[in-house]
């Protein structure tokens, strides 16, 4: 049974929720992935919100552009952790996307990353799986310490090779 729900407004979305997905994958995190337009579809949208605690779902990341409806509206129903990944747009870079998603009224919170944020969407996901789960929680120390190992490697090639020939 999923464990996360990923739903996004549009296909124009998957090169960042594809980043999400990726990390899930990685810890062994079983998901569903969805392409629901809050705006566009309205029926369909509340009853995926509406269903997702019963499918088994302990989060949703749910990622949107301009507007950005569909987080909040996803936390305004499901009763668990909802974290809002707020798309880049060519009109205004994703600011729109991010005041959207982060200005929620209070009661109806969205854990919200940086502007086309899916690898910290997932991570977050993950961390928040972890408090109730020591193996998720293990599998996260070591990919933490695989992120210091790769940043060491580099300063270890830099030293080695100087900046010029990086």
């Amino acid at each position: 049974m999923a464990k996360v729900g990923i739903v996004m407004g549009s296909d124009s979305d998957m090169p960042v929720m594809a980043k999400a997905a990726d990390i899930l994958e990685e810890l062994g995190i079983e998901y569903d992935m969805r392409i629901i337009s809050a705006h566009r579809e309205p029926d369909e949208f509340f009853e995926y919100a509406k269903t997702a605690e019963e499918k088994g779902f302990k989060v949703i990341i749910a990622g949107a552009g301009m507007a950005a409806h569909l987080p909040g509206m996803c936390a305004a129903i499901f009763p668990m952790p909802v974290i809002g990944i707020p798309m880049h747009t060519t009109s205004l870079g994703g600011r729109d996307s991010l005041y959207s998603i982060v200005q929620m009224p209070t009661g109806i919170p969205v854990a919200t990353v940086a502007i086309n944020g899916g690898a910290n969407a997932g991570i977050l996901a993950a961390k928040i799986l972890a408090t109730g789960d020591a193996e998720l929680l293990e599998k996260l120390k070591k990919y933490t310490a695989s992120l210091k190992d790769g940043v060491v490697a580099k300063d270890a090639r830099l030293q080695e090779v100087g900046y010029k020939n990086y």
